[in-house]
């Protein structure tokens, strides 16, 4: 199915505008295919639809005869058996055929609930880390949660609401211009018309008020869900009531909002009531009028009293059915449109599949920038060979994570060219190329869930007995076997539950099951002890050994074995070659040497005060 495409910026200001009729047609016309995917159900749905409309109809003609069928003293006994037994089976009937449109529609409405959840779902992973890190996460999954649930309200009301309703009403129409005179059709579609209008002109007047409703709950959602993410530094600054006064003034718009709305939607059903109340009188003191020239039986004005009823019974929700069809349709499409967003990083059309079990790196004058007027690296020139160990160090800033950023492909680089295996990294399918790599992160955020689960996750069809060789080989397993619930003990959100350096191991852990042939280490041990890093140090080493590794570090320490060690500044590599060549060169790279030993020594030296004053 062909969609528009658009970025994520695109999305964002479209996202709580009004929806135009061509708009609305589109999002239609995307949704059509989910369901006639499902023709035959929906065919003999509707099918039994108009059985159960024609029976409903059918019953007060049959009502109408009984009652003119009623004579003298002996209405009990004249009443004919066969009406009422007709009576009987059409009031079932409609029951019944409303019953099997349900059930043959049910699963239509379900599976096209959750195929296009899926496809969202799939989409929002397949979009650039850019998408990601530029969304409001509260606000995108309201909008996915919207729009799954608009589905099944749009399909509720057109099918069970608005489609029966239009086939009754065009019954009601033909019965009563063929049996009585056409006065009773004009009122019927003067009523009908001026409701309709009427209606539909409030209603859409109230949509931008239902809309500013929805996009105020949206604001306030996200901003609760970021508060709560940040739970930790919230407390660090003890601004709970900070947090609590921004959320509650996001709230206040949220309540101006919803107070408008709902005091616009009391004067529509008043309006509303009073066309059907103008309609009602006129038909009925026309029936009543008949009656009493003899042109009509009293069988007759129950007649078209029933079909009043069933008529404005239906219309009185007309109101709400329209708006929520409208409302629906509009999240409905605000949830496409993240279809429609445009994926920033999409496989080429020849494009390969990696299948290595070793493989070499190649970074040949790459150039990049994350914005146009802020570039980030600067010609950077290097080359891992299969199985060698690279690592790369300098300031913060300086580019280092960027290049484990762009080995994954999350970004395109702006000039130059990566290579795997003598293959621009473009020409590689994402899938074959991000199997090929693992990578354990400067900051770890764990799903949650258990520390079997995360571990797992490295490589889900992974047996129990590697996993935990995995956990040990990570220096995992001691802590866990202390803990009451082993590895079934959940990490909590963001895996808070765990210090740094237990979240690191778990990283560590996921990345050693994954067993590829490229390791990324991006300061893989930034948030541990100095004695817990060497413990790790050595299970790093071994896991490296064979494989090619990029390794992004903080301290200098873990890095001396490294095959080549580069120094980035500014986005530049300005000094390279072994630790030792490095050390004899006296740059820069010597210096951080230098001042990371005297830190070392001092912490050293606190470490065994800490020890001596324990001792007493």
């Amino acid at each position: 199915m062909r969609r528009s495409s658009r970025n994520a910026s695109e999305y964002r200001s479209t996202a709580g505008q009004p929806t135009s009729d061509s708009h609305l047609w589109r999002t239609l016309s995307s949704l059509a295919p989910y369901l006639w995917q499902y023709k035959w159900r929906v065919l003999l749905a509707l099918s039994c639809l108009l059985c159960a409309k024609v029976a409903n109809v059918s019953v007060p003609l049959v009502f109408k005869n009984m009652i003119d069928g009623l004579t003298g003293t002996q209405q009990v006994l004249a009443l004919p058996a066969l009406l009422l037994a007709l009576y009987g089976g059409l009031r079932f009937s409609t029951s019944l055929f409303t019953e099997l449109r349900e059930i043959l529609f049910a699963r239509v409405t379900q599976q096209a609930v959750r195929r296009i959840a899926l496809e969202v779902f799939r989409h929002l992973h397949a979009l650039s880390l850019r998408f990601h890190l530029e969304r409001q996460t509260g606000g995108v999954s309201r909008d996915i949660e919207r729009g799954s649930r608009s589905i099944s309200s749009l399909i509720s009301y057109t099918l069970y609401s608005i489609l029966p309703t239009l086939v009754e009403m065009s019954l009601v129409l033909g019965i009563l211009f063929f049996k009585y005179d056409f006065g009773f059709v004009l009122i019927t579609l003067l009523s009908l018309t001026a409701y309709i209008v009427f209606t539909i002109k409030v209603s859409n007047w109230r949509i931008d008020l239902r809309r500013r409703v929805n996009d105020t709950d949206s604001a306030a959602n996200t901003r609760a869900v970021d508060s709560l993410l940040n739970y930790e530094t919230v407390k660090y600054f003890n601004n709970e009531e900070y947090e609590a006064r921004r959320y509650d003034s996001q709230m206040r718009q949220w309540e101006d909002a919803a107070t408008r709305s709902q005091i616009s939607l009391s004067w529509l059903n008043l309006g509303q009531q009073i066309i059907i109340a103008l309609g009602v009188t006129a038909m009925m003191w026309r029936a009543a009028a008949g009656v009493v020239d003899g042109k009509m039986t009293i069988g007759d004005l129950v007649l078209v009293n029933a079909f009043l009823i069933q008529l404005y019974m239906p219309l009185t929700f007309l109101g709400v059915i329209y708006r929520e069809i409208r409302q629906s349709l509009t999240d409905i499409e605000r949830m496409f449109d993240l279809l429609a967003v445009n994926r920033e990083i999409a496989d080429a059309a020849n494009a390969i599949v990696l299948d290595a079990k070793s493989v070499k790196v190649r970074f040949a004058s790459v150039d990049f920038s994350y914005e146009p007027k802020r570039q980030i690296l600067f010609g950077v020139d290097f080359e891992i060979p299969a199985g060698h160990t690279v690592a790369v160090v300098g300031e913060s800033g300086s580019g280092k994570s960027t290049l484990a950023r762009l080995l994954y492909r999350f970004y395109d680089i702006d000039g130059g060219r990566i290579c795997i295996n003598d293959c621009d990294l473009r020409q590689l399918t994402q899938a074959s190329l991000r199997t090929a790599i693992a990578i354990v992160p400067q900051d770890t955020v764990l799903f949650n869930d258990s520390i079997y689960y995360n571990i797992q996750y490295g490589r889900p069809e992974a047996s129990r007995e590697e996993v935990l060789a995995a956990a040990r080989a990570a220096q995992l397993s001691e802590f866990i076997e202390l803990l009451p619930e082993g590895y079934e003990t959940r990490v909590g959100e963001r895996g808070l539950k765990l210090s740094g350096g237990e979240k690191q191991r778990v990283a560590i852990a996921r990345a050693l099951l994954k067993n590829p042939p490229l390791l990324i280490f991006d300061e893989a041990t930034s948030a541990l002890d100095s004695r817990t890093e060497k413990a790790i140090q050595a299970s790093l080493d071994y896991a490296a050994r064979g494989r090619t590794t990029l390794v992004i570090a903080h301290r200098l320490s873990t890095i001396m074995n490294a095959d080549q060690i580069l120094v980035m500044d500014g986005g530049r590599i300005v000094e390279r070659g072994s630790h030792q060549a490095l050390l004899e060169a006296n740059g820069g790279y010597a210096q951080m040497w230098a001042l990371q030993q005297q830190e070392e020594a001092v912490e050293v030296e606190v470490e065994r005060e800490s020890a001596a004053a324990h001792a007493l």
